[in-house]
């Protein structure tokens, strides 16, 4: 939202929510088309190897690097300790279809976390200043917004194991579910989006939860739940990484001292890079451009094109034509933007409305907002 302007950014989340749920039907249906049941081999039988080379790298950066584990306290001693005890046992499933009951309890998690930011909005937001252009209708950066969104809503890397674990899974059922997450995902988001946007405006950091006080107990539990929701999220998307290596390497089966072995590597490979970044933005907005991007809108709609025999002014084909050169545009501009102009990253940093003595004013501007920031930073000093 404040990437793209708010009333802009609630349009652009309704868009995406909508390409997503049209892709991953489009997905399906291009597997049906083709006779395949996976993402790499449809594009392996549409595009050959030159397609499912480039498909396969993209399907393992895209869930390899979706693992930041933002917990503040003892931080590395932490996603240490999560990683060994929880994330590579989850991990170490066979059967995708067995974390259906670990995923159920991370969107329970999910909505406690945003009872918890709807709660601050209202204690909280009235408090903190609003900037001067809080409430324009667009922004320049909203490419970046829609690199965010996509990384949001992807799932596109795995909806072929998941649609393989249905049963009597067929295009009609398949796409009931789809739309029913879809519709439960962009309501969640649209209340997150407003939610905290409304309390920080354009303070809003890359990491929501780097906007509250440290001492906020309420908050401290949401991060707690945020952790753990990663906890239990991440080894759906180590399946994929998983996959992917197995279908490259060695001819999608692997055995289980070889499973095991590729698990561990991911894992830890993941931890690693997990310990040395903790700005989430530019995670959020580089996996979003140059993964989700071309995942979700480019390489459906041009399976399902080459596929089809349906004629040109078939709704299908019209919308895939349309995504695929906004596809483009998100990647190369999204790509350019998020280097040049990378959202803000204040790891550990007190804001300066935790500090009663600096909200002592309703609207600011950029260069007032600076200032604050400056003496924000001499008062933390001061109190260390």
């Amino acid at each position: 939202m404040k990437q793209a302007g708010f009333p802009l950014g609630i349009l652009l989340l309704f868009w995406v929510s909508y390409i997503t749920d049209f892709s991953l039907i489009l997905l399906i249906k291009g597997g049906a088309l083709s006779g395949t049941d996976s993402y790499q081999s449809l594009v392996n039988k549409t595009f050959g190897f030159p397609g499912y080379l480039l498909l396969s790298v993209l399907q393992f950066l895209y869930p390899f690097i979706v693992d930041p584990e933002n917990v503040f306290i003892g931080r590395h001693f932490i996603i240490v300790l999560s990683t060994v005890t929880f994330t590579l046992p989850l991990s170490l499933y066979r059967d995708i279809a067995k974390l259906g009951k670990i995923s159920f309890i991370s969107t329970i998690l999910t909505v406690v976390i945003l009872g918890i930011v709807m709660t601050r909005a209202i204690s909280l937001g009235p408090h903190i200043p609003k900037m001067e252009d809080a409430w324009v209708f667009a922004k320049p950066n909203a490419i970046q917004a829609v690199g965010v969104m996509s990384f949001a809503f992807i799932c596109h890397h795995n909806c072929f194991l998941v649609y393989g674990s249905l049963e009597e899974a067929t295009v009609a059922k398949w796409s009931r579910i789809i739309h029913m997450s879809i519709l439960v995902s962009v309501f969640i988001c649209v209340l997150f989006a407003t939610c905290g946007y409304l309390t920080f405006t354009g303070f809003t950091q890359g990491d929501l939860f780097e906007n509250y006080c440290r001492g906020d107990d309420l908050v401290t539990f949401g991060r707690f739940c945020y952790g753990i929701t990663v906890i239990l999220t991440y080894p759906i998307e180590c399946f994929v990484t998983r996959e992917v290596i197995a279908n490259v390497f060695f001819g999608g089966t692997l055995s289980s001292f070889f499973h095991v072995l590729i698990t561990v590597v991911i894992i830890m490979i993941a931890t690693l890079v997990s310990l040395l970044i903790d700005c989430l933005g530019i995670v959020l907005e580089l996996n979003g451009v140059l993964c989700a991007a071309p995942l979700i809108f480019i390489i459906p709609s041009a399976c399902y094109l080459k596929l089809s025999e349906e004629p040109r002014t078939h709704s299908d084909k019209i919308v895939s034509c349309v995504m695929l050169p906004i596809g483009a545009v998100v990647m190369i501009f999204g790509f350019i933007m998020a280097i040049t102009n990378p959202q803000d990253c204040t790891h550990g940093q007190e804001m300066f409305y935790c500090f009663p003595d600096n909200v002592s004013f309703t609207n600011i501007s950029d260069s007032h907002f600076q200032l604050t920031t400056q003496l924000s930073i001499l008062n933390i000093s001061f109190f260390q």
